[in-house]
């Protein structure tokens, strides 16, 4: 959420900066500052209404220690008055605070100055390009013939047992999976990440906290009866670890790693590219997450992006890198890169990580604040990323590893499955 303060200083940066991801924030900014205008004013009110108030009733005291009653009546009704009084400011100053609170959380984060103008992912800019495409020879298969051919994974068993987008891992395609999510944390932990284990489902404070909620509650499945979200990222989670806590500069950075299913609707997806586990409902990721000093939130992006490239890269598959663009961001980042693997059977890219930077974003609605020297609080600055999501790495591993029918395993991953080839 952004500051009050970023918008009554800088309102028309604001809505500059936002028009980059092509949000038009103006009658929103405007509604707000008149919103906090209008705040302020009563408060003001409030505050004379209520030091008034204790100026009459500390005469009640004198008038009575005088004998006076009529005087002590007569402060006594204007008191009374200025309760009503202070009891309606108090009331409209909640009613104008709701409508800055709800126009506040419409406003999405800024992107940064390095964050292309663009309509969606035709405008992303390819920042690295590496590896090779495998010969594969005529006719390769796309990863669900694969699969099903190789049966390790059940897509029609899924939709048995829940619903399309729900497949079910078998034999070696089980243990792929574990192997992968083995690989992964470990990979993290020697890089400094602690692992945890967070819950998979989250209450509303925690999906508004990350941005989540109101954000994209059509996306997320919702356990009506005790108002809990199964989570679309165990970002969520691990960063709402330190909602309403005030850290120490030494505290940083922090970092964290976690797997977790994770659950989305993707409602209205349809046709060829989501086919098989190009797009999925409930999907296996392992994410990372850092918070971080303002002033070193940048060089932790560096060092996030360097981190999951050189895990992509250790699994042998042809990626790219891509600074998106404003109009294909987050509500909430600032700045994100996304890591895509080349899927040689589908001739396509396939998006496997997602790398951002949410500077204050994050920081100032989970209230996750930290004490500087000076001994003055400050918001803390959240990043996270993929590290990664299993569905397309297995799909590309798949498709690009194939040969005569079976699938070569990368070497990385062999003391983890247990084999060396899928057959």
């Amino acid at each position: 959420m952004l500051t009050l303060k970023l918008l009554r200083e800088q309102p028309q940066f604001v809505i500059d900066r936002l028009a980059v991801k092509n949000f038009d924030a103006k009658e929103i900014v405007e509604k707000i500052l008149d919103a906090d205008k209008k705040r302020r004013s009563l408060q003001g009110e409030l505050d004379s209404c209520l030091a008034e108030q204790k100026v009459r009733a500390n005469e009640i005291g004198a008038f009575m220690k005088q004998g006076d009653a009529e005087s002590a009546n007569k402060a006594k009704a204007i008191v009374a008055e200025l309760k009503n009084k202070s009891k309606e400011l108090e009331t409209a100053m909640e009613e104008v605070s709701k409508v800055q609170n709800d126009c506040l959380v419409l406003l999405p984060n800024l992107p940064c100055a390095q964050v292309p103008a663009g309509k969606g992912a035709e405008d992303n800019v390819v920042v690295k390009m590496e590896g090779s495409v495998p010969d594969l020879g005529e006719n390769p298969l796309p990863h669900w013939e694969l699969a099903r051919k190789l049966d390790i994974i059940d897509f029609d068993l899924g939709v048995k047992l829940t619903g399309a987008g729900f497949p079910v891992y078998k034999g070696k395609g089980a243990k792929l999976q574990r192997a992968l999510i083995n690989y992964f944390l470990e990979f993290n932990s020697k890089a400094g990440y602690t692992e945890m284990e967070p819950p998979v489902m989250i209450n509303e404070a925690s999906g508004f906290g990350t941005g989540q909620l109101p954000d994209k509650e059509g996306q997320m499945y919702h356990a009506t009866v005790d108002n809990y979200y199964l989570v679309p990222t165990a970002e969520v989670p691990l960063t709402n670890i330190y909602r309403d806590v005030i850290l120490k500069e030494e505290d940083f950075p922090v970092k964290m790693t976690a797997y977790t299913p994770c659950f989305r609707r993707e409602a209205g997806s349809y046709g060829k590219d989501v086919r098989g586990l190009n797009r999925l409902h409930q999907f296996d990721k392992v994410e990372i997450v850092q918070l971080t000093l303002p002033d070193k939130s940048y060089e932790a992006l560096d060092g996030m992006v360097a981190h999951v490239e050189n895990l992509v890269r250790s699994l042998g598959l042809k990626y790219r890198i891509l600074r998106l663009c404003g109009g294909d961001m987050s509500f909430t980042s600032a700045i994100t890169y996304d890591f895509e693997v080349y899927s040689a059977a589908q001739d396509r890219w396939l998006e496997i990580s997602s790398v951002s930077n949410f500077e204050t974003f994050q920081a100032n609605r989970l209230k996750l604040r930290y004490k500087d020297a000076e001994g003055k609080t400050n918001l803390a600055h959240t990043l996270n990323g993929s590290s990664l999501a299993l569905p397309r790495v297995v799909a590309a591993l798949l498709e690009n590893n194939q040969k005569n029918g079976t699938v070569t395993v990368p070497e990385v991953l062999r003391k983890y499955t247990g084999f060396d080839v899928i057959d």
